[in-house]
């Protein structure tokens, strides 16, 4: 598995507002017996590291040269801008088993869709496993190729996984379908009748006559 490291220390008496300014984000690391440290990151180096490692992947987060194994546990988010404002690292330990969400990954194309013109309903988008730190996948892959006909879909059961990591997410739940087109029934047969009333009042109503005084000689 591909190592992901991060560089972060600890955090120094600086208002955090002045530390985003000087391109950093706060961040936090805690775990099961393990007293919670505030530390000072990069904010271009995180977005680096979660587009690649999402909150599913293990990371060597290097505090102060120290090495930590650590899965992104919770990010903030500005509400407007949507930048990284803070993110919570939790502390793994690598004999004991862990449960993480994973996402999944979409991948193929359905003959139900493309050439009969099906709509693909994504149900689910990440699944719950536990597993090892080291065994665990950054994404599970599901192929819709095998969807050829309305109503066909994928179950939980069916995603393909090591034998190393266990699905929690309940196996019958569905992940993926496709459902036939929707269509607006129009019945032909039926006749059409139109309102003429108006039209016919138009054509027999006559323009009133209106007097003119006669000149006067």
């Amino acid at each position: 598995m591909e190592k992901i490291e991060l560089q972060a220390q600890a955090r120094p008496e600086t208002p955090v507002e002045k530390l985003r300014k000087q391109g950093f984000m706060p961040a936090v690391v805690y775990g099961h017996n393990k007293k919670t440290e505030h530390l000072a990151l990069l904010l271009s180096a995180f977005e680096k590291v979660f587009r690649k490692a999402g909150e599913s992947t293990l990371i060597n987060l290097v505090i102060d040269g120290q090495p930590r194994n650590v899965i992104i546990h919770d990010t903030q988010r500005h509400y407007l801008t949507g930048k990284f404002e803070h993110a919570d690292f939790y502390e793994v330990s690598m004999t004991e088993k862990l449960k993480a969400t994973v996402a999944l990954e979409f991948v193929g194309v359905s003959k139900a869709v493309k050439e009969n013109g099906g709509i693909l309903v994504t149900v689910l988008d990440e699944v719950e496993v536990e597993c090892l730190p080291a065994d665990l996948p950054h994404n599970i892959v599901v192929d819709i190729s095998v969807l050829n006909a309305f109503e066909d879909s994928v179950h939980v059961s069916d995603l393909k996984v090591d034998s190393k990591v266990q699905i929690l997410t309940d196996k019958d739940d569905v992940v993926v379908k496709v459902s036939p087109p929707r269509t607006v029934e129009v019945d032909l047969s039926a006749p059409v009748v139109e309102d003429v009333s108006k039209v016919e009042g138009a054509a027999e109503a006559k323009p009133e006559a209106t007097e003119t005084p006669e000149a006067k000689e």
